[in-house]
This record gives structure tokens, C-alpha cells and sequence, in this order.
């Protein structure tokens, strides 16, 4: 089954003019990514202003650079990347198709939702009428939801093969809530058909699926969005800005913590059987095809394998990449770093109880930026064995925490953060959220990606950040806690996080003081930001990627790039 309706097709609608006036904006110097970002309504303006190639489908591609040199414009860039950047954004032009062009209001966007059981069912009502299609593999979940579309009177397609629905040339741009193992790929040949996408947290499974969906952004000249949802809040974009400022004084080190009670998803004696009205085929997709031992009824008390692919890594990334990757996101945007941390370490274990999931439950994490250091805490398990609340730290459950020369900030939600001074007096307080889908249809309306508050290329960055800590972690071996204590006792950051650790798994009842090592200390990573790879550690470089399973292979737009601009000089 690939694709089946209810009531009418929708139909193509034409497009008004793109919007005009953008030139004013325009400034003497370009980077390279300014180029990348005008070059594309560049290209279209000029199809409206001059005709078509043959068919009328396509602009004229030979404008792109003329019109950079005509200008005056100081182009400061390397000759690779204003070939990479310009040619990419050329060839993206030359796939986009009429119904693609630029919007004159967000009104005009043919949305289709990919999956939606869990996450995506937010998005679809941020998305409301937007939504033209449904897509998931689950039919039963998808039946359920587009009677309900049904009912309402709005006509949408449903697919159970996102790649049938990439085909339709009438939709604009996905939506993404997928399990994360399917968030490249999906967002790659979505780029490839020339729709935009807004995909959930973590952007990518693993690093170098990361680094694919920017450049095909870049390539194909797409407006992705990260869902990483408190980028679009001004309260915590005025906070980050008055902490980089040096509201504060100089900032001193972070915290992020992702306290949140997750309990035994069970294990099963024989391998899980796919249910027939799921997909299995591309509910896999592009992960390894290995048997796995969760029981029928998953941890939220629905059906496996739905939500507690979470803690497998072939599927997922933990907690890091599933929570912790808001706080983690947040914690980077308050330090200021653009680039991931030249070293990073991670300790902890799954523990607590023995089910068929891999991924750590109790995880610390320590980012080495050279400026202010990112400390990372999860907890899975509640305070004690006898109580069902979760810890604190500095009042947060689930927050960041940024301590400054002359104070700190508390950051405990989405749309919210506190500034004190060192004896606790408040200085500051901010508070507003932000709708983050409109962000995303307001940038694609204006064909301007800088237009976004967490493109994809932050949304890479911070996820990239959970990847390294899981890289490490899983690279580690088990060591008693003595030994752990002593080999980290020179940073005092990362002990003091270390026995905060230890003092919540005493609670727990856990036997970290025992002869039997309990606790697995990750490697010491060194990473190197400019090619977001391992300095010397080919273990590590190995889970920077995966092995892909045919025919779901993540394409390899970088490579696709560097050939591109190397046949161009």
C-alpha cells in the first residue's frame, strides 16, 4: 500500500509573484552563506523578470553569478565555497517545480505530516490547515487520523511510503516526527524533491547525517527547521543575549539537566513480531535489521515499537537525543558556541533495572568548550527507590542553569529564564514563547532561510553535541567508582557532577560503592570542529556514521558538493 484518499486529490493552485523588495536589505560584503541564502529568490525573481527556460518550468541559471559581480559586492569567500554554495543553489533551482516558488503569504503551503502517533500529532495541529497529506507506517494509526481529517471536511491523501509522497508535486513542504533514525533520510530526499521541512529533535541519528542535511539545505536551496522549539522564543532570545552581553560578567559554565522518569520498557524471551499493520520493512528503513526483545506493549502502555526505540541506539539516542537535546540546544545558544567542543567525556550506565533497552539511563557529560564548560546530567530513575519524584538542581528538573561572574541564570522551561545575583536577589526575568511552525511557513513564504530561528544547521550543532557524549559513552568500559573518581578528580566541575551522581544513585539503592563496577567511563574524545570528526580514534569516526541498510542509504550530499564545485574549476 502506498498511497490512498479521502474524498479529492488536491489539486495544484498557482502561485502569486514571489515578494518583492528584499534588495534593500542588501549589503556591500557577502559571506558565503549570504550568497547561498539570496541566490535562490535571486534566481527566481530573475524567472519573472526575464521568462523561462524551455517549458516555463525553470529560471534561467546563468544570472546566479553574473549578477553577484554586477553588483560590486566584496565576496569574501574562498573560490570552493562560492562554487559549492552558488552552483548547489542553481541546481536546487533547476528541480524546484512550479508549485514551489516563492509564496506571497504563509496561506499558500501544502504541508504533509510524516509520521504523527506520538510528537506529530502537536505538529498537526500547529499545521492545521496546512496539512494536504498524512503519512505513516502504522495503518492503523494512520486510518484513525484521516477519518478524523475526515470528518472535518478536510481533504488529504494518506501514504504509508514516504517516498510515494515525495513524488507529488503538489506539496510544498514535510513535517517530520519520525523516529530518529529516519530523520535524515526522510529530510535528504525530501530536499531532493524539492519541499521544504520542519523535522523533530534531534535533527539526525548520528553526526555525519547531520552535516548531509545542511548541505543538502545549501544544495537544494530548502528552508529546514530544527524542532528544537526554544529557538522561537523572544524571552529566551533577549536572556541569551543579555548573558552574552556580559549581563552578568563573564560566563563562568553551564549546566543542563534532563531529570525525567523513565521506568523498565521489559524485556521478552523471544524477538519482537511486527504487528501486520505496521510497515516493518520501513519502520527499519535505514537501521540495522537485528532482532530486538521488547516486549508487546511498550513503557507508555501503547503498542511496541512504537516510543521505547528510544532506548535502542540502533534506532535512537537516549535521553540525550530525546529531552536533553531542548536543554542541550539551550545550553549552547547561552554560551555562545557556534562549533561543538574540542573534547568531550561521558560517564554513566543503564541501571536500576535490567530490560532490553542499551541506551544510558544515568548519564553525565562533560563538553570541554575552552571559553565555559557544558555540563550535562540525566536521570532517568526518581530520587529514591520509595519516592516518584524526580531530583533538582537549583530548583530545575528539567533546565539549564548558567553561572556568570556576577550571578547566574536559570532557564527552567521553553519560553521562560531568571537572573539573579549571587545572594539570589532577581535581576532580570523573561518570559514569552513563540510558535516555532510559523516561524518555518513564514520563512518559506519569503524563499529566506535566515529567516529561521533554528535552521538546520543549529539544529545540527546541538544534536551533534548528544552524539559526541553517546559516542563516548558507548566507547567506555566499566571501572569502579574509585578508580572513575580519580581519573576525573583534576576538573572540579566535572567531580563535584560526578558525586551529585553517586549521591542520587545511593537513593536509588544502587551499589556504586561495591567491588563490582557499576559504572562505565566513557572515552576521552577530541574533536576536531572544522570536520565535526574524531582526532585520532577510528572506533569513534566509525560511530560518526552507521552502516546503511538497502535501499534507505542517507545520500551523501558533501560529497556530491565537492565533486560539483571540482568538475566547475
Amino acid at each position: 500500500m502506498g498511497k490512498r484518499q479521502w474524498e479529492a486529490t488536491p489539486t495544484s493552485r498557482s502561485r502569486p509573484a514571489p515578494p518583492q523588495g528584499r534588495e534593500s536589505r542588501w549589503k556591500p560584503a557577502f559571506s558565503y552563506r549570504t550568497i547561498g541564502a539570496l541566490s535562490a529568490p535571486i534566481l527566481s525573481r530573475r524567472r519573472m523578470a526575464v521568462g523561462t527556460a524551455r517549458g516555463g518550468d525553470y529560471p534561467s541559471i546563468s544570472f546566479c553569478v553574473p549578477f553577484l559581480l554586477f553588483t560590486g559586492a566584496r565576496i569574501t569567500m574562498h573560490r570552493r565555497h562560492f562554487l559549492e554554495t552558488t552552483l548547489g543553489t542553481a541546481a536546487a533551482a533547476m528541480t524546484i517545480g512550479r508549485h514551489a516558488q516563492a509564496a506571497a503569504s504563509t496561506d499558500d503551503i501544502r504541508v504533509a505530516q510524516i509520521g504523527f502517533r506520538g510528537q506529530g500529532r502537536g505538529h498537526l495541529e500547529k499545521l492545521g490547515k496546512h496539512i494536504v497529506a498524512l503519512c505513516d507506517v502504522d495503518e492503523k494509526v494512520l486510518d484513525k487520523q484521516g477519518q478524523q481529517y475526515k470528518e472535518k471536511g478536510q481533504k488529504v491523501e494518506l501514504f504509508t511510503d514516504f517516498r510515494k509522497l515525495l513524488q507529488r508535486k503538489d506539496i510544498d513542504a514535510v513535517s517530520i516526527a519520525t523516529p530518529n533514525h529516519t530523520h535524515a533520510l526522510i529530510t535528504v530526499l525530501a530536499a531532493q524533491a524539492g519541499k521544504d521541512v520542519y523535522v523533530e529533535k534531534p535533527a539526525s541519528h548520528n553526526i555525519w547525517e547531520g552535516r548531509q542535511m545542511v548541505a543538502a539545505a545549501q544544495r537544494y536551496g530548502r528552508i529546514i527547521q530544527c524542532g528544537t522549539q526554544s529557538r522561537s522564543s523572544p524571552a529566551l532570545k533577549q536572556a541569551a543575549e543579555f548573558v552574552q552581553s556580559g549581563g552578568l560578567g563573564a560566563i563562568r559554565y553551564a549546566v543542563g539537566t534532563c531529570y525525567k522518569h523513565r521506568p523498565s520498557i521489559g524485556k521478552s524471551e523471544t524477538a519482537f513480531q511486527f504487528p501486520s499493520h505496521i510497515h516493518r520493512d520501513l519502520w527499519i528503513g535505514p537501521a540495522a535489521d537485528e532482532p530486538f526483545y521488547r516486549p508487546a506493549r511498550n513503557s507508555q502502555g501503547g503498542e511496541n515499537p512504537h516510543y521505547d526505540w528510544h532506548w535502542d541506539y540502533n534506532t535512537g539516542n537516549g535521553d540525550l537525543g530525546n529531552q536533553g537535546i531542548h536543554q542541550m540546544d539551550i545550553a549552547r545558544w547561552f554560551l555562545g558556541e557556534p562549533n561543538l567542543a574540542p573534547r568531550t567525556l561521558s560517564i554513566g550506565g543503564r541501571l536500576g533495572y535490567d530490560d532490553a533497552g542499551n541506551t544510558a539511563n544515568t548519564q553525565i557529560t562533560l563538553h570541554a568548550y575552552e571559553k565555559a564548560p557544558l555540563v550535562f546530567e540525566v536521570r532517568g530513575l526518581p530520587r529514591s527507590a520509595s519516592s516518584g519524584e524526580m531530583d533538582r538542581y537549583r530548583g530545575s528538573q528539567i533546565g539549564v542553569f548558567v553561572q556568570c561572574e556576577k550571578g547566574y541564570v536559570v532557564i527552567p522551561s521553553y519560553s521562560e529564564a531568571t537572573a539573579f545575583d549571587h545572594e539570589g536577589r532577581q535581576v532580570k526575568h523573561w518570559q514569552q514563547g513563540g510558535d516555532h511552525h510559523d516561524n518555518w511557513l513564514e520563512a518559506i513564504a519569503a524563499r529566506d532561510p535566515q529567516k529561521l530561528n533554528a535552521e538546520i544547521e543549529v539544529g545540527h550543532r546541538s544534536s551533534a553535541l548528544c552524539h559526541t557524549a553517546n559516542v563516548s559513552y558507548r566507547l567506555g568500559k566499566k571501572l569502579p567508582t574509585p578508580e572513575i573518581a580519580e581519573r576525573i578528580a583534576y576538573d572540579e566541575l566535572l567531580s563535584v557532577a560526578f558525586d551529585r551522581m553517586l549521591g542520587h544513585l545511593r537513593a536509588h539503592g544502587v551499589a556504586v560503592d561495591g567491588s563490582e563496577p557499576v559504572l562505565t567511563m566513557g572515552e576521552w574524545l577530541t574533536v576536531d570542529p572544522a570536520t565535526e570528526s574524531f582526532v585520532g580514534n577510528d572506533a569513534a569516526n566509525e560511530l560518526r556514521t552507521r552502516q546503511y541498510r538497502q535501499p534507505f542509504e542517507v545520500p551523501d550530499i558533501e560529497r556530491e558538493l565537492a565533486t560539483q564545485a571540482a568538475a566547475a574549476s
